[in-house]
């Protein structure tokens, strides 16, 4: 038995790296148009960093461009941000929008010395995630006498009520108390320090105070630390015996706090109060293409089904035309076997087209299609082998087929080629979200996989109650900005952009993934509106947009919902949903 399943994994193993060879033989032309403020850039250089090649712009801004899957595309104009891009396998069309360049400071050179002076650690303060900013000066987290975890800004948890929730899930060990009297000032106990009897100090931008901070906000923190240890007793004094959470924010500067005389970011006074900017689904249906219009006009499914008759003919050639119809004929008729036969007409559209199965998926999901759903993210398997998403996407269908072995072996099958080098390594972003999902498979079907119940614990990253969102996205190239208004109508926005965050997006498309997720617990009830505004993907096509709701997460009682959305409104606010956190409840 051992044999046959290690000749298995091996087999499996040379059809993931036969897959990553072909993938990086198949030639691919990409073209499209480079922009500045919706002006063309004339001799504007695109290269392709495998083969060197360079191509200009010409007159309108047009260029053209011989690449393969896995290359890494350069578009650079004088004065403005070089831009990059990996290419897929899907890749056809980059219309790049160039923006004005920023001064940075020059590369620090390393020194022969491990210590460096407070001036070079200012230098490389920006660049360099393992420094966070003390009362005592700059901490280099590799040489320092105590334990030092930092969090910067890119991993932030942003959907909870403060900075308490935001950062509880983040680092293992974190408890936060929250008495009814005290509800707005929370108590943080860390686990290593001092047993967890003693309360968390704070170090905000160098002012200490064993109050939590209020007044930060989330949005405009730069980097966070944990610091446990005996030796933070010699800095910090016997207070800090339960440990200091330092927190740098975004726009620290010499100014004082009159309350305090400490220094305070005056970016934190911001006015975050909601006032309703998002247009309503209505609004936003007014949008439509005219083709759905046309069928939403319709007074009967005969007529509706004569109409599509009609405009198949000059749809033929669009994925997303039947994508609609799909939807249409579903939802508007009931008619799921019509709307299967109108995907089949047309299957040469999907059937090497991960972008297109992928929201094919999303939509049977949501009709309550599991088996139909769980086909096409095997076929995605078969086309992205080497993509983390596809691992994930596979093994969560086999969890609504109630396959738990499967599902289980799945996730541990991701492991074993990070491990092995086949998929590239971990990353800080989408790893803690799949631990989250395999230890609760684990907490909740444990028994039937091993025979043996799983506990909660630090080790699994299993110790999250509440409500869990998790968005995903069809097309790897989409740009949007989620905004996330809580119970006490206050809002903070997470913007998912190559100019908000270039090393994520370029992070997503080597490693093959594009989900986040967000992590409200139960500190904060009541109903939480999440809103989006769609950027675009590089072309003119939409973008799929999947949310799966996670009522209860983490106990006996979770359930799960989804719902899609299709993006194509770009620049506007739009309405997506409310959930009621503890409840169960979402609403339009």
């Amino acid at each position: 038995m051992f044999i046959a399943m290690k000749n298995y994994i091996l087999t499996l193993l040379l059809l993931c790296i036969v897959g990553g060879l072909l993938a990086q033989e198949k030639q691919l032309t990409i073209q499209g148009k480079v922009t500045n403020m919706d002006n063309p850039l004339i001799n504007a250089e695109v290269q392709s960093e495998r083969t060197g090649e360079v191509v200009r712009t010409d007159a309108s801004g047009i260029y053209q461009l011989e690449t393969s899957p896995g290359d890494l595309v350069i578009f650079s104009y004088p004065g403005l941000s070089d831009m990059e891009i990996v290419v897929e396998d899907v890749t056809s069309v980059l219309n790049i929008k160039m923006s004005a360049s920023v001064n940075v400071l020059d590369e620090v050179v390393v020194e022969k010395t491990k210590i460096k002076s407070q001036g070079q650690l200012r230098k490389e303060y920006s660049s360099n995630l393992n420094l966070i900013r003390t009362a005592f000066g700059i901490l280099d987290k590799d040489i320092t006498s105590f334990a030092v975890r930092i969090l910067d800004k890119s991993r932030f948890n942003y959907g909870g009520i403060d900075l308490a929730s935001a950062i509880q899930y983040r680092f293992p060990g974190i408890r936060v108390e929250r008495l009814p009297q005290t509800f707005t000032k929370p108590t943080i106990y860390l686990r290593g320090s001092s047993q967890g009897f003693f309360p968390a100090i704070y170090d905000v931008d160098g002012m200490i105070t064993d109050q939590f901070p209020d007044f930060v906000m989330i949005e405009n923190v730069e980097r966070i630390a944990i610091l446990s240890g005996l030796g933070l007793v010699t800095k910090y004094g016997g207070k800090a015996n339960g440990g200091v959470i330092v927190i740098n924010t975004k726009g620290a500067n010499t100014y004082r706090d009159p309350r305090t005389g400490g220094p305070y970011d005056r970016a934190l006074l911001r006015n975050n109060i909601y006032e309703g900017s998002a247009i309503s689904k209505q609004q936003a249906d007014k949008n439509l293409p005219e083709y759905l219009k046309a069928l939403y006009a319709t007074s009967s499914e005969k007529e509706a089904k004569d109409l599509y008759e009609i405009q198949s003919k000059t749809y033929r050639s669009s994925l997303y035309y039947f994508l609609d119809v799909f939807g249409y004929f579903s939802a508007k008729w009931q008619n799921v076997a019509f709307a299967d036969q109108l995907i089949q007409e047309h299957w040469y559209l999907f059937k090497d087209n991960p972008i297109g199965l992928k929201s094919l998926a999303y939509l049977y999901q949501v009709l309550g299609e599991t088996e139909k759903a769980h086909n096409l993210y095997k076929e995605v398997f078969i086309l992205r082998p080497n993509y983390a998403q596809s691992y994930r996407d596979l093994a969560l269908s086999y969890i609504d087929m109630n396959d738990h072995k499967k599902a289980a072996s799945l996730y541990a099958r991701y492991d074993y080629l990070i491990g092995e080098g086949f998929i590239r390594a971990e990353d800080a972003h989408f790893t803690p979200l799949l631990e989250r999902e395999f230890s609760n498979l684990l907490q909740l079907y444990g028994k039937e996989l091993t025979g043996k119940d799983f506990t909660k614990g630090p080790s699994l990253n299993s110790d999250f109650e509440g409500t869990r969102l998790v968005f995903e996205w069809s097309d790897s190239e989409a740009e949007f900005e989620l905004q996330f208004v809580n119970p006490q109508n206050k809002y903070f926005n997470w913007e998912h952009s190559l100019l908000a965050d270039p090393n994520r997006i370029k992070e997503e498309k080597l490693k093959g993934y594009s989900c986040e997720e967000y992590l409200i617990d139960g500190s904060l009830t009541g109903n939480w509106q999440v809103n989006l505004k769609y950027l675009g993907n590089k072309n003119l096509t939409p973008t799929f947009f999947k949310v799966s709701i996670y009522s209860n997460y983490g106990t006996k009682s979770q359930r799960k919902e989804e719902r899609v959305f299709k993006l194509q409104l770009k620049n506007v606010n739009q309405e997506l949903f409310t959930v009621q956190n503890s409840n169960s409840l979402v609403n339009n």
